[in-house]
């Protein structure tokens, strides 16, 4: 079984920028989400995917993803995906030998910014980094799919400033 171990936390300052170098602007919609189980298609330059995830365990989950042809993806998020549309630009930066992914979000969800860590097990070692701020990887309301539905402009600002 495919398992993804992430842990993710909210960006405290822009420090980040200086080591970015990738950077993919990515849309995603969600077609089934029930029993923390969901059903993700993602597109990314020219590459798509759909991808179904299990409910965490901690910071791991079961995830499975297949490549999809950019067209069929399209028309999912067009006439499938429940609104609104993930939006947001990726950024890779390394730090500390793992590669971080910074989130910059738009649309519903604008203002939010969260950097992710994938580890190869849950107990896996990770040193922060000057800018990531608190952790939010057991907060689901910082999980993709739920800011579908409670996105962030709908935030109280006690939400927006912390777990």
């Amino acid at each position: 079984m495919a398992t993804e171990v992430e842990r993710k936390f909210l960006v405290a300052a822009s420090g980040w920028r200086e080591g970015a170098t990738s950077t993919t602007r990515y849309r995603q919609g969600y077609l089934a989400r029930a029993d923390a189980v969901t059903v993700r298609v993602r597109v990314a330059g020219a590459e798509a995917w759909l991808t179904i995830k299990g409910p965490s365990e901690g910071v791991s989950r079961a995830e499975f993803e297949y490549v999809i042809p950019v067209e069929e993806a399209e028309q999912l998020l067009s006439e499938h995906c429940v609104r609104p549309l993930i939006e947001k630009t990726r950024h890779l930066v390394t730090f500390a030998g793992h590669v971080w992914e910074v989130d910059e979000f738009d649309g519903d969800n604008a203002g939010l910014v969260v950097a992710e860590v994938e580890l190869e097990h849950a107990d896996a070692p990770v040193e922060l980094p000057p800018w990531a701020g608190e952790e939010v990887s057991h907060l689901p309301r910082y999980f993709n799919a739920a800011l579908v539905s409670y996105p962030y402009c709908a935030w109280t600002p006690d939400e927006k400033t912390g777990p």
